[in-house]
């Protein structure tokens, strides 16, 4: 058997020992062979490294196997909204890590609307929110560095507020506790950060010390506490499963809470190494089934109807391998609508083991 950090993990592997939660509750079993899904829970569950059968590793590698992730949305691509949005993200990207490094160096620099202006640039070459939401998508295909993952949270987090309809300084406050939320990771190194093999147990328990450095990084700035919290706390859970410090919801601030969902919803969706990123719809699904008890309720609820709204007529495949439209979204089972697939119509809370696997 061998340790595969989460990240490394591919629909296939064998689990060579059962996975549980630091509180000891068994997720997955061993002998479990892995699917997006399965990933996706070791994700949400912030499980770092899993125990592989390592003759299913060597075989994946001798098949050549190239798992492949969501198809990219032609229409979305093809436009001229698009390609412009592409372009100014690659420079939001850039400016930003120049801009997180000078604030390290020297905090007498730091400059909340001079960091905030190319986000908000973003924001208005989507039009809406939910044009935004659906280009992200398209992009999914960037490797998760800490500079691109943050810029994704701070655009998620900033539109998850609109749906909450916060206010135009909590919107504010959302987007910039977005960006910031995993500056820790600034100051780990990058041969951690980077490694593309599994992590020691020592890199591991570093990497788990990024709220903290982050908190610290930010503590003297002259920005709200809801940021400097966000931070900290963006790894604690409703239940009190998280960390750094096992808080539980009423001792977790709300603009946390936010940035907990859109993290985690970006850490599943996002590209990993040797494979591509997850269908949203995994994600949604995983939210869904077992979110409501690790985050704020009412902030998942609207983050996964207005998610799943975004995707009505959108073109999917099901792990069935069949090719339909979504038509209808199922109130009740949010990630499991019903796709017209020729002529007929699948309501696919009714079929059990049949999911969205792929946005085409």
């Amino acid at each position: 058997m061998a340790k595969v950090s989460s990240k490394e993990l591919l629909p296939g592997m064998v689990l060579a020992d059962n996975v549980s939660t630091p509180h000891l509750n068994k997720i997955l079993d061993k002998g479990t062979i892995l699917t997006d899904k399965d990933i996706a829970k070791l994700i949400f569950y912030s499980i770092p490294e899993v125990e592989i059968e390592e003759d299913a590793i060597d075989k994946m590698l001798a098949d050549g196997s190239d798992p492949s992730g969501l198809t990219a949305h032609e229409r979305i691509k093809q436009s001229n909204t698009f390609k412009e949005f592409k372009i100014d993200f690659e420079n939001c990207a850039q400016k930003f890590e120049e801009d997180i490094n000078d604030l390290i160096s020297d905090s007498a620099s730091f400059d909340k609307e001079k960091m905030l202006a190319p986000v908000y640039s973003l924001l208005k070459k989507g039009q809406t929110a939910s044009n935004v939401f659906n280009m992200l998508h398209v992009l999914r295909n960037y490797d998760d560095a800490t500079y691109t993952h943050s810029i994704n949270v701070a655009l998620t987090s900033n539109i998850l507020a609109q749906w909450l309809k916060w206010n135009e300084e909590e919107i504010e406050t959302a987007t910039l506790s977005g960006l910031f939320h995993d500056i820790g990771k600034v100051s780990i190194p990058d041969s951690i950060i980077t490694k593309p093999t599994k992590l020691t147990e020592q890199e591991f328990s570093i990497v788990m010390t990024h709220p903290q450095r982050g908190y610290d990084a930010l503590k003297n700035l002259d920005i709200s506490a809801h940021i400097k919290n966000a931070a900290l706390m963006h790894h604690e859970r409703s239940d009190g499963t998280g960390y750094p410090s096992g808080l539980t919801s009423p001792q977790i601030d709300r603009f946390a809470k936010l940035v907990s969902i859109t993290d985690v919803y970006d850490a599943m969706t996002s590209l990993r190494h040797y494979r591509g990123p997850m269908c949203p719809f995994i994600a949604i699904a995983m939210l869904e089934e077992e979110g409501f008890q690790k985050y704020d309720p009412e902030m998942v609820l609207c983050f996964l109807q207005n998610i799943v709204n975004s995707y009505i007529l959108n073109t999917v495949k099901l792990n069935t391998g069949e090719v339909g439209e979504i038509v209808f979204i199922n109130k009740t089972f949010l990630s499991k609508p019903t796709v017209k697939i020729g002529e007929n119509y699948i309501d696919l809370s009714k079929c059990n083991n049949v999911y969205i696997a792929e946005i085409l």
